[in-house]
């Protein structure tokens, strides 16, 4: 019989931010060095908006 995993070594930083925010960790418990890709990812994840997305504008009742 073959044994699998109780998680996956090597998670998704996007989602490992998710489950943070999910889990009220603060933003600043990112654990990857400052400038890197995985803290980008990580980032991306918690916030739910891609780094170089765009905000979309304020809606202006009309």
């Amino acid at each position: 019989m073959s044994q699998t995993p109780l998680h996956d070594p090597s998670p998704d930083p996007i989602s490992e931010g998710a489950h943070a925010r999910a889990r009220g960790r603060p933003r600043d418990a990112c654990p990857y060095p400052a400038n890197s890709e995985p803290r980008t990812a990580w980032l991306e994840g918690y916030d739910g908006v891609p780094f170089d997305r765009v905000p979309d504008p304020p809606h202006r009742g009309g």
